[in-house]
């Protein structure tokens, strides 16, 4: 007998049993991939170095760690000598310290790459043979993949998604036999499930009374007639405070449960907006069929036996995704797609076929741009995927995807409902320095002021001295923000006197509601979404509501990054053109 794993009350795991489950897991994670029986070939053959005499030392006899991952793959490309083998030998070289890089001929046998390695003598693990015949395993079929400009990057994004597979496969296989099978995952509904949850839930303001409410309902409709589309890329483009968290969720739950998909997933720039969204999410959907997942988010205290379980199986999902909606940052969503370590991309293969909201789509950086563009096109041509590009301030992305993936804007008469949902009006103040503004802030009862670096943030705040005066920044943990963030919105709706100064982490969709809003010159995407936390309800005139815009002394203009210089300069040149940058 060879033995795999041994379990802490000494049980035994046959290298056969892990082979044949494992490959049975991976097999099931890559039918959206269309390579079943490439990941069942590979599942079959990462471990065949664990045949060795060596390594049976090393497990049994605690003696010296032993290389079996690489006679894996030298099994693939000696089975398959061609392009899907060194697909497949990629991933078994890669299962535990992360997918190497290639190299080229002329590496030597010590090096970490991929050629290095294969060039290498590993132990003798010819017994593998004896119990397996990898020619049998042999895909009768290869995956469907559209290949996309130069073919470099979508066969690095397939192995990727392979190597997803794999990985969270061996570790899930792995986990079920070293726990005895008591781990407890899953305990989710299914989209079908949450979309009638949803269903029920709008059901409960079917009849709107005020007029905002009427056309938030009316862009909630829209949204729910165009889920009926096919799979592909959509602009969703709604105002400031037309609803467009709850319309956004309308249109993935529909869209997915009509498609038979599996998951949702929001990606999201700041984590202020993760927790304001997920919190909703949770709300109508559930707690236990929402993943909030991101480096901050700390799992809070369970009040019962019910919700701890809960608790523990999201915790679990958090290594894999393997749960209906999940809602993560920018950050968490692009590395993943980009990574090489097996804990970043155990997730991957659970974000084909699904749904994504780029929320605030705006905010994804310009100097990552392209790769990002290009990861979403992959997703979308070749794993099933339908993407979402939800802003306020629509960025013009259409003309960077590939002819083939055209977007489709969901709500019609976007012009109009920019007209209808204008509740503030800009003015143009020139520079302002941090005296002049100090007072002018000190003569609101509740203002915003946004400023475009921490530094400035901090200098305003310290010469705040009045009482009801907040800061916000990254600089401040997750928890101490929202907590902070409550503060604020807890007197603004009793009326008291708060001033607030932040960074921009504010601007894109938190939802807090000032009578005046200050916003130092930035891009006009930005200027536009800091109007959005003014007169958010529509309670006051357009007239009433005022968005000052601000130059800031010198000391703070010449400091800028060239990531927020080149959108203010754009800013102030849109401005000298058009009296009213909102039009």
């Amino acid at each position: 007998m060879y033995t795999a794993h041994t379990s802490g009350d000494g049980r035994l795991q046959t290298v056969e049993e892990h082979l044949c489950g494992t490959a049975c897991l991976a097999k099931d994670f890559a039918k959206p991939l269309g390579a079943e029986e490439l990941a069942f070939f590979t599942g079959r053959l990462h471990d065949a170095g664990k045949y060795s005499d060596e390594f049976q030392k090393h497990i049994m006899e605690n003696a010296s760690k032993t290389d079996h991952s690489t006679a894996g793959a030298k099994a693939a490309l000696k089975a398959l000598p061609n392009g899907t083998g060194l697909v497949a030998a990629y991933c078994i070289a890669g299962h535990h310290a992360g997918l190497p890089d290639g190299g080229h001929s002329g590496d030597t046998d010590c090096g970490p790459t991929l050629c290095a390695r294969l060039k290498r003598e590993v132990p003798d693990f010819s017994k593998f043979y004896a119990f397996n015949d990898p020619a049998a395993l042999i895909p009768t079929s290869v995956p469907d993949i559209h290949m996309i400009g130069k073919c470099g990057f979508t066969s690095s994004f397939f192995i990727r998604m392979l190597f997803s597979c794999l990985v969270d496969a061996d570790f899930l296989d792995t986990e079920k036999f070293m726990s005895g099978g008591t781990v407890e995952r899953g305990g989710t509904e299914s989209i079908s499930a949450l979309w009638r949850k949803f269903q029920k839930y709008t059901g409960n303001f079917a009849n709107p009374i005020s007029e905002i409410n009427k056309k938030r309902t009316e862009i909630l409709n829209q949204c729910l007639n165009k889920a009926s589309g096919k799979k592909g890329l959509y602009t969703l483009t709604v105002p400031t405070g037309g609803g467009k968290t709850i319309s956004s969720l309308a249109f993935a739950l529909r869209h997915a449960a009509e498609h038979g998909m599996e998951h949702i997933i929001y990606a999201i720039p700041y984590t202020s907006i993760i927790e304001q969204n997920a919190d909703v999410f949770r709300k109508i959907l559930g707690t236990e069929n929402v993943l909030e997942h991101h480096s901050s988010f700390v799992f809070p205290d369970s009040k019962d036996d019910k919700t701890t379980k809960a608790q523990e199986r999201l915790k679990l999902a958090a290594e894999n995704w393997d749960v209906p909606v999940v809602v993560t940052t920018n950050v968490q969503f692009f590395e993943s797609l980009f990574a090489n370590r097996p804990s970043k991309c155990r997730k991957l293969h659970n974000i084909a076929d699904s749904v994504i909201i780029f929320d605030e789509a705006q905010m994804i950086p310009r100097e990552y741009l392209m790769p990002c563009i290009r990861a979403i096109t992959e997703l979308i041509v070749n794993y099933g995927c339908t993407a979402v590009l939800c802003s306020a301030t629509q960025p013009a992305l259409s003309g960077f995807f590939i002819p083939e993936v055209k977007s489709s804007e969901i709500c019609e008469n976007t012009k109009g409902l920019y007209q209808f949902f204008r509740r503030t009006t800009f003015v143009n103040c020139g520079e302002v320095g941090d005296s002049e503004l100090e007072q002018k802030l000190n003569r609101e009862k509740q203002v915003l002021c946004i400023v475009n670096t921490k530094k400035h943030a901090r200098n305003l705040y310290y010469v705040l001295k009045n009482s009801g005066t907040y800061h916000l920044s990254t600089l401040m943990t997750p928890s101490h923000r929202k907590q902070k963030l409550d503060e604020i919105r807890g007197r603004l709706k009793a009326g008291e006197d708060c001033r607030v100064v932040s960074t921009s982490l504010i601007e894109a969709g938190v939802d807090v509601d000032f009578p005046s809003v200050y916003r130092e010159e930035a891009g006009l995407d930005s200027e536009i979404q800091a109007a959005g936390r003014c007169n958010r309800e529509g309670k006051r005139s357009a007239a009433e509501s005022m968005v000052y815009i601000f130059r800031p002394e010198e000391k703070y203009r010449g400091r800028l990054p060239y990531s927020l210089q080149l959108p203010c300069d754009a800013g102030k040149t849109a401005s000298k053109k058009f009296t009213d940058i909102a039009s």
